[in-house]
């Protein structure tokens, strides 16, 4: 029982299931395309019945099923199974909805190009034969294979105890895969890579990612993510549709089609209207058409989750290498097709050589007769008989001439030359006999001595081949080169990098965006070339098509490869790679954060924070809780080194509250919180006013007192300066002397108050001393401004030196004054350094990018002047700096907030 199990499981494995390395066929692949050669069903002449052809297999080479035969030949004539069919079909053979083919009888087929390039030599001798399975014929044990079938068309089997998956691939980038290796034998995996990218299936999609098919080039085994090629189109009335254009390799689309369907029914997947099929000749095109509310990036991220609109390849490249199972990684196989091909033109050589020896020995016959032939005709004609006259001319020695030189080619053990004589041997003799007369004219005897010569060079070529392998592989090289301008194609399958693994990150090119992020949960970046400055009052531009009534509320800029951490409404922290956020143009609408990060159902952003690009700097750095009822907290930077996909708890919120603001810091800085009343406070992160908290889930402590109906809008971290009450007021009146004199005639306007210093900070803090000029330019080095931006689109800058350092827990001071007239609320308030710009985003997806040396520097409790004209109806939801240097942020203060300003209660 033992070993007729094993001698059945090496039958399964050798003669069935597995791949041959050198021609990528199995038995039954090869003998139909063999069958076909010799009955001559070549790609130049027309097409016959298949079921003849599948006769001719099954009576003389294939003893199985006729079903079995016709299916692995239709198989090889569809061209969404195969990248490069081997069958030219004519009629009905299967369809990629799962259509089963027509009838044998009623579909016809021939060989197509390829399937010609993989048969060409096959009657040189290039490959060894074997008997049937009656002995009643010779089949081949392999084909000759001008290109690596193998890598271009894949295969799949199961035998017993094993199993093969091999994906397709370009064929013109295996060609050239394999140049490359004939001219480097030592090219290495990632030069290979460079020109293989990966597989290329006949049905498109798109292959997520460079890690699992780096694995399974390299081993032989890797899981290939491939995702159906899909779009976001929009329609009348604010409804939009999911337009699937291309679908993962040996995907059923019917099958597909159902599985939606059923999504649907069973309310698993929300917000789809209607489901067609619009395929017709011109290409494949599912419609799924989505409801008014639907969001259309959730539900296709939902398809691609539960159906097989995304599936994975799982490649197992095992295939039969001299007749035994064997992994191939992508050179593997490679190296295999060239060393069999060498054989074959090493065979071929051999057989042609013979082929050229045997036609020289009996043209140089030829030639003696008719140099002689007077003496020839004397013979003959004094011979009784033809076995006389053929004996004759062998005794006899002639001349040899001109072609004496030529013996040594022909003839390989030397032809022995008596006194410049030959004896012909019996077939010259044959052929002298069976000539022509009109082989005797003057342009015949040419013709036979223009065709030795021919001979001659051919010969001298083959051995040439024969002795040289540089030779032989620069014959192989030009061999390829003509087989792929016949079957070269374009590449159909798209490698997508964005959703590859971290170590794709290099792929990924270095420059600054700008996040933007919306009330309803979306996302997006944009680089930052894409907005360029204007000037104060401009009409700005569209920076986001919303939906309804979204609105942006956050916005901020940041590397590619910078992480950010999303805090969200209970409280939890998520971190992403910038890289990895949605690119979008300036007006999109961009992707929902939902599609990115593991959220609940009630569950929504309100804070993002840009990390240091340079993770050594996280250690001596911390992070400032500030939420909108007024509560702050401060913790190690380090506590989020570690983020699980499933989020991580930051902070404990009380109920109603939620974050509004994340920034980092070091010990000493100033934390200034403030609300959208108009009100702030400034106070030192230092231990006896905000210490550092062990843990993450504390409410914190309170940071300012709030009155009725106020809350926090901003966090900002500025540096700590120390300078006397006296000091401060003494800098303010000559940095605003300063400021008066260097004016302009007409700009001197307060815009409504036109008070530098405010009576009530003068009456407070009484009369300023004087400054010493070495202590003013000291304090102007150390000098922020704090910019504060109203929802009426009014804003002003301030001196840092305006907002006095308290105790925690205030109520406060005055930041800006409102009106009517400038607006209700302030919606921004954070340092702007000079030299930057900034940029101002509106309820109406409307963004102004203005420097920030155009606001006028005024006192702390002025109104301001105009940034942005607003239609009616029209406020302004946030505003932040933009920092074009790209510098990793590392203190807080004038760094790439985190997009505080605007934050609205989720």
């Amino acid at each position: 029982m033992r070993r007729s199990y094993l001698d059945y499981a090496m039958s399964v494995i050798v003669s069935r299931a597995l791949p041959d390395a050198r021609d990528g066929l199995k038995p039954v692949h090869r003998r139909i395309l063999f069958a076909m050669h010799e009955a001559g069903y070549t790609p130049d002449k027309p097409h016959r019945k298949s079921a003849r052809v599948v006769g001719d297999v099954m009576g003389v080479y294939h003893p199985h099923g006729d079903a079995a035969i016709y299916d692995a030949m239709v198989r090889m004539a569809q061209p969404f199974s195969m990248r490069l069919p081997l069958i030219d079909g004519q009629g009905n053979f299967g369809s990629i909805d799962g259509d089963p083919p027509a009838a044998m009888r009623y579909t016809e087929a021939r060989l197509a190009k390829s399937a010609a390039a993989l048969l060409a030599g096959i009657d040189e001798d290039t490959v060894d034969f074997q008997p049937n399975y009656d002995e009643s014929a010779q089949e081949p044990r392999v084909l000759p294979a001008a290109f690596p079938n193998l890598l271009v068309n894949g295969a799949n089997g199961i035998a017993v105890g094993m199993a093969t998956n091999i994906p397709t691939h370009n064929a013109g980038e295996v060609i050239d895969a394999t140049l490359a290796l004939i001219r480097e034998p030592d090219t290495t995996l990632e030069e290979l890579m460079r020109i293989i990218p990966g597989p290329d299936f006949p049905t498109g999609g798109l292959i997520l990612g460079r890690s699992g098919i780096r694995l399974a080039f390299e081993t032989g085994r890797g899981s290939i993510p491939v995702r159906a090629r899909a779009s976001i189109e929009e329609l009348r009335g604010g409804r939009s549709l999911i337009a699937i254009t291309e679908i993962p390799y040996q995907v059923n689309k019917t099958t597909l089609i159902e599985r939606m369907a059923e999504l649907v029914r069973s309310k698993q997947v929300e917000g789809i209207s209607d489901l067609r099929d619009e395929s017709d000749r011109s290409g494949m095109r599912i419609v799924v058409e989505l409801k008014r509310e639907a969001t259309p990036e959730v539900v296709l991220n939902q398809l691609y989750r539960f159906t097989a609109l995304q599936t994975t390849f799982a490649v197992n490249m095992l295939a039969l290498d001299h007749g035994r199972p064997r992994q191939m990684g992508l050179k593997d196989a490679l190296q295999a097709f060239i060393a069999f091909r060498e054989e074959v033109i090493l065979r071929r050589s051999r057989y042609r050589l013979g082929k050229a020896r045997e036609r020289g020995h009996l043209l140089i016959g030829l030639a003696i007769a008719v140099a002689n032939i007077d003496e020839v005709i004397r013979l003959i004609r004094e011979s009784p008989d033809a076995n006389a006259a053929r004996e004759a001319l062998m005794a006899r020695a002639w001349p040899a001439g001109d072609v004496g030189a030529l013996l040594a080619l022909v003839d390989d053990a030397g032809n022995v030359v008596i006194d410049d004589t030959v004896h012909l041997t019996e077939t010259q003799a044959r052929g002298i006999l069976e000539l022509r007369l009109q082989r005797l004219t003057g342009l015949e005897r040419e013709k036979i001595i223009a065709e030795l010569d021919e001979i001659a060079g051919r010969i001298r070529e083959l051995l040439e081949i024969l002795a040289s392998r540089p030779r032989r592989l620069e014959l192989m090289a030009q061999e390829l080169a003509e087989v792929r301008a016949q079957i070269a194609t374009p590449r159909l399958t798209e490698i997508v990098d964005g959703f590859a693994e971290q170590d794709d990150e290099s792929l990924i090119e270095p420059g600054l965006m700008v996040v933007t992020l919306t009330r309803d949960g979306y996302v997006k970046r944009t680089t930052l070339e894409s907005f360029r400055a204007q000037n104060r009052g401009g009409r700005g531009r569209s920076a986001a098509t919303t939906r309804e009534d979204d609105v942006v509320v956050r916005s901020f800029n940041a590397h590619t490869h910078q992480w950010v951490l999303f805090f969200t409404s209970r409280g939890m922290a998520f971190r992403e790679k910038v890289w990895k956020l949605p690119l979008a143009a300036p007006a999109a609408r961009g992707r929902s954060l939902r599609q990115l990060l593991q959220l609940q159902q009630d569950e929504q952003v309100t804070a993002v924070l840009p990390l240091p690009q340079d993770e050594s700097l996280w250690d001596n750095l911390h992070l400032v809780f500030a939420t909108i009822q007024g509560n702050v907290r401060r913790n190690r930077l380090s506590d989020f080194r570690n983020v699980r996909s499933t989020g991580l708890i930051a902070m404990k919120l009380d109920e109603g509250d939620s974050l509004v603001g994340v920034q980092t810091c070091r010990e000493g800085d100033d934390v200034m919180l403030a609300t959208r009343g108009g009100r702030c406070i400034r106070f030192v992160a230092e231990a006896d006013q905000l210490r550092v908290f062990a843990g993450r889930d504390s409410t914190g402590v309170r940071g300012i007192r709030l009155a009725d109906g106020d809350s926090v809008i901003a966090l900002s971290v500025l540096r700590h300066v120390a300078a006397t009450q006296a000091e401060r007021m003494a800098y303010l009146k000559a940095a605003a002397a300063r400021r008066r004199n260097g004016a302009e005639e007409g700009e001197a306007e307060a815009n409504g108050n036109g008070a530098e210093v405010e009576a009530e900070e003068s009456e407070e803090e009484g009369e300023g001393a004087s400054l010493s000029a070495e202590r003013l330019s000291e304090m102007e080095q150390a000098e922020e401004l704090i910019l504060s931006v109203t929802d009426g689109g009014f804003g002003k800058r301030s001196s840092a030196y305006e907002y006095r350092v308290t105790g925690r827990g205030g109520q406060g001071i005055s930041n800006i004054s409102l009106s009517p007239r400038t607006g209700r609320e302030v919606v921004a308030t954070f340092p702007a350094r000079p030299g930057d710009d900034v940029m101002l985003v509106t309820d109406a997806g409307r963004l102004i990018r203005l420097p920030v040396d155009q606001v006028r520097v005024t006192g702390r409790q002025a109104m301001g002047v105009t940034l942005l004209r607003l239609d009616d109806s029209e406020r302004v939801t946030s505003c932040f700096p933009v920092v074009e240097d790209g510098e990793a942020t590392d203190a807080g203060a004038g760094e790439t907030a985190a997009g505080d300003s605007g934050a609205e209660d989720a």
